[in-house]
């Protein structure tokens, strides 16, 4: 038999597939199941009895009572949908921004680095549910400040609302992009330098070597940070419809037949979104 030839593109391939190995084993030994088990679910009235599980058919009935009956997972759903399409850029384009001022030859850079990567190392539910409730995720009587009587006199009220929000909510975006900026920064230290020289040899800007090389070098770690941002945000603990998926597990008249149908839906959604977003900037790289 000849030996197979081992190419540097195979050598990769198999290097990857090694890295996703155990995540891929991992998913069918211990997810793949209950994953099916919760979409049988979702189609049952499940009662929990001192017997046991016990599970009566309904077809379609938990679907249609979220999107008929329930109000709020509706609700719940466009609000998780609006603060996606604006934390989502603003998280990302941060962490480019602050990546590329600590990859510059600064004093002091792995303790810059430290400590925009901590925050993700102490964000756990509880942390951040203290935090939340102490109010310091927020600046201080923003709404105080001239800035906010600019955007209502300036704006609409359909333009202004999010903009405010945005202002609001300006240190719990900012909190989540710590992996962000270590994926970028590894992009960043993989660039390289010989190319800005020849573009500042033929005159070119640091705005247009920023738009020519960098960005467009970047753009598949762009999507990557989408990808991960748009996941760690909608599966965060505090997410209100997780939390309402939690809720209703226990709820005597929804239980986890109807618990299971929104966690569906759910993902169906987050599926979607990161099928937009992937589109859009595999669109922009073309």
């Amino acid at each position: 038999m000849a030996a197979i030839r081992m190419t540097n593109k195979r050598r990769k391939a198999l290097v990857g597939t090694a890295f996703v190995a155990p995540w891929i084993l991992g998913f069918f030994l211990f997810a793949l199941r209950p994953m099916i088990y919760s979409l049988y679910l979702s189609f049952q009235k499940v009662k929990v009895t001192p017997l046991g599980i016990k599970t009566d058919y309904v077809g379609w009935d938990n679907y249609k009572y979220a999107f008929v009956s329930d109000a709020t997972f509706v609700e719940k759903v466009l609000h998780y949908l609006r603060d996606m399409a604006l934390n989502v850029p603003i998280i990302v384009t941060f962490s480019l921004i602050i990546a590329m001022l600590i990859n510059q030859k600064i004093n002091f850079r792995g303790v810059f680095r430290t400590i925009f990567f901590l925050p993700v190392i102490i964000t756990s539910g509880p942390v951040i549910n203290e935090l939340l409730s102490q109010g310091v995720t927020t600046i201080p009587n923003i709404e105080s400040y001239g800035m906010f009587a600019l955007v209502k006199e300036s704006l609409s009220p359909a333009v202004a609302g999010p903009v405010m929000y945005l202002f609001k909510q300006i240190i719990m975006v900012l909190w989540f992009s710590g992996v962000q900026i270590l994926i970028f920064l590894a992009g960043l230290q993989k660039v390289d330098h010989a190319l800005y020289e020849a573009a500042r040899i033929d005159g070119a800007s640091r705005w247009e070597m920023f738009w020519k090389l960098t960005l467009p070098m970047l753009m598949p770690l762009v999507v990557v940070n989408f990808i991960y941002t748009i996941v760690y945000i909608s599966t965060f603990a505090l997410n209100e419809i997780i939390a309402m998926i939690r809720d209703n597990m226990f709820n005597t008249s929804t239980g986890f037949g109807y618990a299971t149908a929104i966690a569906w839906i759910y993902f169906l959604i987050i599926a979607i979104v990161l099928g937009i977003w992937t589109a859009l900037l595999r669109t922009r790289k073309s």
